[in-house]
């Protein structure tokens, strides 16, 4: 239920006669759960609220008749209670984190509202059937699964989970009730790719597309696995050969359906696809055409700086931090950087993870205590830069906290002289950070 904790004066809450206290417990008679319900009926021109009295706690039913869209004026205690994973699976990245850190780091979350209001992905196996039918009510769409395959029994094994086989009927109930999905699989060598993969290609494109895509990921690997199922690390020949299975799925299906992450082209040494092929990016937090898009902002930026004629102005120099699979990538855009922007001495600091261990590769799990360390090594051998840029990912969203608990501003106080930036946008904003930083804002 949801307990009401204001009513906006003038409102269609207040002229019903709702106070503070007072509890919505039901819509149209059907369980009021959270704000999703709210948020489905109050689009409603017509429907009936059960009111629960917070002096009586009595109930009454109350029946509303507005405008469609017509919002009621009522702002609701927060329930913090989020729908926990129950499962165990053999990939599990929060499993093989170290200790210490962050509480909200180790909750493990597989809940639909969050799905649905925040792009998380679930597995759907703590679900029951009256929570299927409430995602249909409610039409929650588009929701983002972890299917990981659609082979009944692999899927138990992997997710060590025995409601995981529900997946095929779960996906099958969901299309007929106009939900739309984004899935994932994460892939496990060995487990659920080759044949298996093409399988569950094959059975998600045949419900294309309320199915819209199928992102494949590769199993993320800290040194923190002691005593966890042995997982191989991809290599060049693997994520090429993989890379090749998804190119033969495309073009079977006749269109970008399957969608591999970053990684693979990293570590296969292939270019990235071109922007066209990520259509809206509505995978991009699962790493899936991040840098293609990244590449493409920035280049487009520097296209437009290239029109300008040069101008005399002081050399500054740029550390510009990034993942180990970055830095392969970053190169001839930092050079092109050097080129146009006059002045710029720009230049990449991949920093190795040393806090989740060197397989751990990407950008977005860099702590600042490694960041820290990278820039004083390099301060020491090299002497001291004008600036570092970080990128975003590497800190809290709407929080300057790294994912060890080193603050922003604790950072700032270790690297004093070097002013610290952070790129707060994309491939754009890096480009605008360094023209502007170097005295070149060309506008």
């Amino acid at each position: 239920m949801l307990k009401i904790t204001k009513v906006k004066r003038n409102s269609i809450g207040k002229e019903l006669g709702l106070e503070v206290g007072d509890c919505i417990t039901q819509f149209d008679g059907l369980p009021c759960e959270d704000e999703l319900d709210y948020t489905y009926y109050v689009e409603s021109e017509r429907f009936t609220m059960t009111i629960k009295d917070h002096r009586t706690g009595e109930e009454t039913d109350v029946e509303v008749e507005k405008d469609e869209g017509e919002d009621l004026g009522l702002e609701f205690e927060q329930n913090a209670c989020i729908r926990t994973c129950h499962n165990r699976c053999l990939f599990c990245f929060v499993d093989q984190m170290p200790k210490g850190m962050r509480e909200s780091l180790y909750v493990k979350d597989d809940d639909y509202s969050m799905s649905f209001t925040c792009g998380n992905f679930v597995t759907l196996t703590n679900l029951s059937d009256e929570g299927l039918a409430r995602i249909v009510r409610l039409q929650l769409s588009p929701l983002y699964v972890s299917v990981h395959t659609m082979n009944p029994e692999l899927r138990v094994k992997l997710l060590r989970n025995r409601f995981a086989g529900k997946i095929v009927n779960q996906i099958k109930t969901l299309v007929e009730g106009g939900i739309q999905m984004h899935c994932q699989a994460v892939i496990v060598p060995g487990e659920n790719d080759g044949e298996e993969f093409k399988r569950t290609a094959r059975e998600l494109f045949a419900y294309y597309p309320a199915v819209k895509d199928l992102a494949c990921v590769p199993t993320g690997l800290t040194k923190y696995r002691d005593g966890l199922h042995p997982i191989p690390d991809v290599d060049k020949t693997y994520s090429e050969k993989f890379l090749d299975i998804v190119d033969e799925l495309n073009a079977e299906f006749g269109v970008p359906f399957v969608v591999p992450a970053d990684e693979y082209f990293v570590k296969a040494e292939r270019p990235f696809k071109d922007v066209t092929f990520y259509g809206d990016f509505a995978q991009i937090e699962n790493g899936v055409g991040m840098s293609a898009k990244f590449f493409a902002e920035a280049n487009e930026a520097l296209d437009r700086l290239e029109k300008y004629p040069k101008k005399p102005l002081p050399s500054r120099k740029v550390l510009l931090v990034c993942g180990t699979s970055a830095g392969k990538i970053m190169p001839p855009l930092v050079e092109r950087c050097n080129r146009v922007i006059y002045g710029l001495q720009a230049e990449l600091l991949p920093v190795k993870n040393t806090f989740f261990g060197e397989t751990v590769t990407c950008t977005g799990l860099l702590t600042g205590r490694d960041i820290i360390d990278a820039v004083l090594a390099y301060e020491k051998a090299f002497g001291k830069a004008d600036a570092v840029i970080l990128p975003k990912d590497v800190l809290k969203e709407f929080d300057d906290v790294f994912l060890c608990g080193t603050s922003l501003e604790e950072m700032k106080e270790r690297l004093k002289g070097t002013q610290v930036l952070v790129n707060k946008e994309n491939g754009y904003g890096l480009v605008a950070l360094l023209a502007e930083r170097t005295g070149k804002s060309r506008k």
